[in-house]
C-alpha cells in the first residue's frame, strides 16, 4: 500500500546521525520507511555503494531492492539504485569470505554445503546411522554455533548422553568440514565475525565501506548477526535498526529478543522512533491483538492504532473434530466467497503446526476449492526425494560433488569419513571429482570400503549408460532394488516414517516413470528438469486465485482480506511443549503475528475432539482467546445479546442487497 509519510515515519526517515531504533508495529509501513531512507540517504549525498541494508530472505531482498530502486527512479536515481547493497546476511557474509578469503584462512573455490549435505557427515562424527540422532546433532552444532559457544564449552555444558555425543561431533566439525573445503551456512555469519573481530586492518576496511547500515526484522537476529553487526559498524558508524519486540518468534531457531534489550545498553545514545499507526487491521483486530499482547512483559511500550473503522465483529466458534472443524470453515469461506463477491485468493487459514493441514487440504480437494500451501515441505524438499534425486543428479554428472557425498551415504555402505576425506585429497590434488578420484589406484582404503566404492561407481555407470536405452521407470526400479533403499530406510526410522517415507519414495519414482513415459523423455532428460521442476514446485502460487494454507510462521510479513485461526486449543497454540518449557511467551507473539494478518474479518476455531496417532483426544480452547478484548468476540455457540442480533440482522440485509444486485 502507498501512503505519504506520517510523523514518526518522516522522523526514523531523516535521522541519520547515530544509532536508531525503529519499533515497527505490525502493518506500520516499515518496509515504506526503509526504503525511503534509502532514497533519503542518497539524495543527502551518500555514496550508494557505501549503504548497506540487510534483511533475512531473499525475497525479502528482492523486493526491497525493487521498492528501492523504483523510488530512486523517481528521483532521477536510477543508476545509484543498482549500486546499494542490498542482500541477505549470508550474502553479505559470503561477499566478505571471497572478498577476505585470504586474511580468513579461506582456501579458493570452497563449497557451501547445505544441511542435506551434511547428514552423512555429522552421522559420521556422531557413529550412528539413525538420521533422526544425526540430524538432532546437526541441529545443536548450528544452535552452538549462532550462539557463539565454542565446542570446550559445549562439552562441558552437555546435559545427557546426545549433547554429550553433538559436542564431541562439534569438536571435530570444522575439521572434517576443511577436508572437503567447504562451509556450512552459519560459517557465513560465524568466519567474517572472527575475521573482523581479531583483524584490525580487515575490519577498518569493511567499516570503511559501510557509511550506513539498515537491517530489517531486527528481532529475528541471533546472537552471532548481533556481533557482527557491531564488528561493522563500530563505535561511530550510524545505523537503523527496524524490529518488533512483539513479532519475535523464531527463538527456536536462535534468534532472540535479548539483542532488542542489548542496543540501548550496547548504544547509549540510541535514539528510538515507534510506529504505531497500522495501516492494514481494523480497529476490532487491533484492539484484541494490543489486548493479548499486553500480557507479555514490554521491552518496549507500543500500542496499535488504526482509522481504518472498527471492521467485523471476531467470530470464535469451536467444532466437534479436526473435520468438523475443516468443513465449518470451508463452508464459510464459500459463503463469504459468494456474498461479498470475494476471490479464493483473500482467505487465508493460518495454524501452528505443518501437520494440521492434512485435513485442510482433504476437504479443498473434496470440494474442488483452489489452495495454494506454504510453511510446510515441498515435495523436492524431503529428505528421501533428495537423495533420489543426489542419484539422478550424479547419473547426469558424476562431478557434482554434494550429490556424490549425499548418494554415497544413503545407504550408508560403510564408506566413512576417512575415505572420503581421501578422496577429496585426491581430488583436489588431481582437479578431479570424488566420482573420478574413486576409480584412481593411489586411493589407498581398507578393501571392505574399497569394494563398496567400486559397487556405487559400477551402478552409477550403468545407469548412465543405459539412460537413453531404456525407460525411466525399469532404471529407477532398479535403482531402489540394488541399492536396497526401502530396507534401509526399514533399518533405521520408526514404524510411521518408514511408511511415509516409503510411500513418498514410490508416489515420486511412479510419477517420474509416468512423465517419463507418456512425454517420451529418457532417464537423463527427465532429470535434467527436475531443477526446473523444483523451481516451479517453490514459486508458491503467488499470483493464483487460491485459498492460503500456512503456518504462523509462514505467514509472517503477508496480509489477507480474510483470516482463519484454525486448532486454537491448549496444547497446540500454545504449543504444550512451549508451555512445559514455560515459554508461553512466544506462544503468544506468535498467536498476535496471526492476529494481524487480518486486513477486514477474523475468525477463530477450535476443535473439542481431536484425532492424534489414531487415537482422539478431548480439547480445551487456548486460553489466548480468553485474553482478547471479549467486547469484540462473537462466540457462535453463546445466545446472542439484542446488539449482535442487530448487528446480523443488518449484515443479513445488507447481504441481500448484494445478492440482489449481483441478479441484476
Amino acid at each position: 500500500m502507498s501512503f505519504p509519510l506520517n510523523a514518526p515515519q518522516r522522523e526514523a526517515v531523516r535521522y541519520c546521525d547515530g544509532p536508531l531504533l525503529v519499533l515497527a508495529g505490525a502493518g506500520s509501513g516499515k518496509t515504506r520507511v526503509i526504503t525511503a531512507k534509502v532514497a533519503h540517504l542518497v539524495a543527502k549525498g551518500l555514496d550508494p555503494s557505501h549503504l548497506h541494508a540487510i534483511t533475512f530472505t531473499n525475497k525479502a531482498a528482492r523486493e526491497m531492492r525493487e521498492r528501492a530502486q523504483s523510488l530512486l527512479a523517481t528521483q532521477g536515481k536510477g543508476e545509484a539504485a543498482k549500486q546499494v547493497n542490498i542482500s541477505t546476511f549470508h550474502s553479505l557474509g559470503l561477499s566478505l569470505l571471497r572478498a577476505e578469503g585470504k586474511a580468513a584462512g579461506m582456501r579458493a573455490g570452497f563449497s557451501i554445503f547445505d544441511p542435506a549435505d551434511l547428514e552423512s557427515l555429522v552421522a559420521e562424527l556422531v557413529a550412528t546411522s539413525d538420521r533422526g540422532r544425526a540430524r538432532a546433532a546437526q541441529w545443536k552444532i548450528s544452535a552452538w554455533k549462532n550462539a557463539l559457544v565454542t565446542p570446550l564449552a559445549a562439552l562441558a555444558a552437555a546435559q545427557n548422553d546426545d549433547e554429550l555425543a553433538a559436542a564431541r561431533a562439534y569438536c571435530n566439525y570444522d575439521e572434517a568440514l576443511a577436508a572437503y573445503r567447504a562451509v556450512d551456512f552459519d560459517d557465513l555469519i560465524v568466519r567474517p565475525l572472527r575475521l573482523l573481530e581479531a583483524d584490525a586492518q580487515a575490519a577498518a576496511r569493511w567499516r570503511a565501506r559501510c557509511a550506513h547500515v539498515l537491517i530489517d526484522e531486527y528481532q529475528d537476529t541471533n546472537p552471532a548477526q548481533y556481533r557482527l553487526l557491531r564488528a561493522l559498524v563500530g563505535e561511530r558508524t550510524p545505523f537503523t535498526a527496524v524490529g518488533d519486540d512483539d513479532q519475535s518468534i523464531y527463538g527456536w531457531r536462535g534468534a532472540t529478543i535479548e539483542n532488542l534489550a542489548a542496543l540501548p545498553r550496547d548504544y547509549p545514545d540510541l535514539k528510538v522512533v515507534k510506529l504505531e499507526q497500522n495501516y492494514r487491521s481494523p480497529v476490532r483486530v487491533l484492539r484484541s491483538a494490543n489486548a493479548l499482547i499486553g500480557h507479555n512483559p514490554k521491552l518496549f511500550d507500543k500500542r496499535l492504532w488504526s482509522d481504518l473503522g472498527l471492521g467485523d465483529t471476531i467470530r470464535v466458534a469451536p467444532a466437534a473434530d479436526d473435520e468438523a472443524e475443516a468443513e465449518m470453515v470451508l463452508d464459510r469461506i464459500a459463503g463469504m466467497k459468494f456474498e461479498r463477491r470475494a476471490k479464493y485468493s483473500d482467505f487465508a487459514v493460518l495454524y501452528r503446526g505443518n501437520h494440521q493441514a492434512q485435513v485442510f487440504e482433504t476437504a479443498l480437494r473434496a470440494k474442488g476449492i483452489p489452495y495454494d500451501i506454504s510453511g510446510g515441505q515441498s515435495l523436492f524438499e524431503r529428505t528421501e526425494i533428495k537423495d533420489i534425486v543426489a542419484y539422478l543428479r550424479l547419473v547426469a554428472n558424476d562431478d557434482d560433488d554434494p550429490a556424490f557425498l549425499r548418494a554415497v551415504g544413503a545407504p550408508r555402505r560403510g564408506i566413512g569419513q576417512a575415505t572420503l576425506a581421501r578422496l577429496a585429497d585426491i581430488g583436489a590434488r588431481r582437479h578431479e571429482s570424488l566420482f573420478a578420484a574413486a576409480h584412481q589406484p593411489e586411493l589407498a582404503v581398507p578393501a571392505r570400503q574399497k569394494e563398496a566404492l567400486a559397487a556405487f561407481c559400477t551402478l552409477i555407470n550403468d545407469l548412465r549408460y543405459r539412460a537413453p536405452r531404456e525407460p525411466a521407470g525399469r532404471l529407477l526400479s532398479e535403482l531402489l532394488a540394488k541399492t536396497g533403499y526401502e530396507a534401509w530406510l526399514a533399518d533405521t526410522l520408526d514404524k510411521r516414517d518408514v511408511i511415509a517415507r516409503t510411500k513418498s519414495v514410490r508416489d515420486f519414482v511412479g510419477w517420474l516413470a509416468r512423465k517419463g513415459e507418456t512425454d517420451h523423455r529418457t532417464l537423463l532428460e527427465l532429470t535434467q528438469t527436475i531443477a526446473l521442476i523444483t523451481m516451479l514446485e517453490n514459486r508458491d502460487g503467488e499470483g493464483a486465485d487460491a485459498v492460503r494454507l500456512s503456518t504462523i510462521h509462514a505467514a509472517k510479513g503477508l496480509e489477507f482480506p480474510h483470516v482463519f485461526i484454525v486448532g486454537l486449543e491448549e496444547g497446540i497454540l500454545p504449543h504444550r511443549e512451549a508451555v512445559d518449557a514455560d515459554n508461553v511467551e512466544e506462544e503468544r507473539r506468535l498467536m498476535y503475528v496471526a492476529l494481524t494478518r487480518a486486513r477486514q474479518s477474523l475468525h477463530l476455531s477450535w476443535c473439542r475432539n481431536r484425532k492424534r496417532a489414531g487415537d482422539r483426544v478431548s480439547g480445551q480452547p487456548s486460553r489466548f482467546i480468553e485474553e482478547l478484548a471479549q467486547e469484540d468476540l462473537r462466540y457462535a455457540d453463546a445466545p446472542r445479546t439484542a446488539e449482535e442480533a442487530a448487528d446480523e440482522k443488518a449484515a443479513g440485509n445488507a447481504r441481500l442487497s448484494n445478492l440482489k444486485a449481483m441478479l441484476r
